[in-house]
């Protein structure tokens, strides 16, 4: 009929889900900046970051960070939770609470030993004869000069995020079911999830 409009329907697209990787992390400044890459980086998944908040930096508080934006938001089967904590100067018996608050909760747990920045140097070297937080640090700042928490030359990092992957996965052999006892971090795991 002539005059009459005719209407067109378009299919609508099917949405792609993008897997939500829930990463919680004892730390507020440099863990946040450090998984923002992965954000940038890979588009098939999406990343929410529960940083600590003021004085609540704890493993137990990471925990409880976790669960309450679970319980509040809900999550999709295919979703993951990671908490990231430092072993640091948390005593066997706190570590041992979240390990198993993780496991109850299904929640992965990644651990570096003595802290995270122990992590971000395994994307420059092996990290051997690492004695403590300080020292960690400092041997950090021979390839990152500028570091501060807070302040990450990622443009630096990103090249050697394999480098770290095969540093960490080299050191924790046989795999720890909890966390590192020695220098190491299990944060590999999560990082390998994130690379798809």
């Amino acid at each position: 009929m002539p005059g009459r409009k005719r209407i067109f329907k378009r299919p609508k697209a099917a949405l792609h889900y993008r897997k939500l990787f829930l990463i919680a992390t004892e730390g507020a400044r440099t863990e946040p900046i450090y998984f923002g890459i992965f954000n940038s980086l890979q588009t098939t998944i999406h990343i929410k970051l529960l940083p600590a908040i003021k004085h609540k930096s704890s493993p137990l508080h990471t925990l409880r960070r976790a669960k309450k934006f679970v319980d509040e938001k809900g999550l999709k089967k295919e979703d993951e939770v990671w908490l990231v904590i430092d072993r640091d100067q948390w005593d066997e018996e706190q570590l041992e609470e979240v390990f198993l608050g993780c496991g109850v909760s299904h929640y992965n747990l990644s651990v570096s030993n003595p802290q995270f920045e122990y992590w971000l140097l395994l994307h420059f070297e092996d990290g051997k004869g690492v004695s403590g937080s300080k020292d960690c640090t400092q041997r950090l700042k021979r390839h990152l000069p500028q570091f501060e928490k807070g302040h990450l030359e990622v443009h630096k990092i990103q090249p050697g995020i394999q480098d770290a992957i095969d540093r960490a996965e080299a050191k924790d052999t046989p795999p720890c079911e909890d966390w590192p006892r020695t220098n190491g971090s299990t944060v590999y795991r999560l990082v390998k999830k994130l690379m798809g």
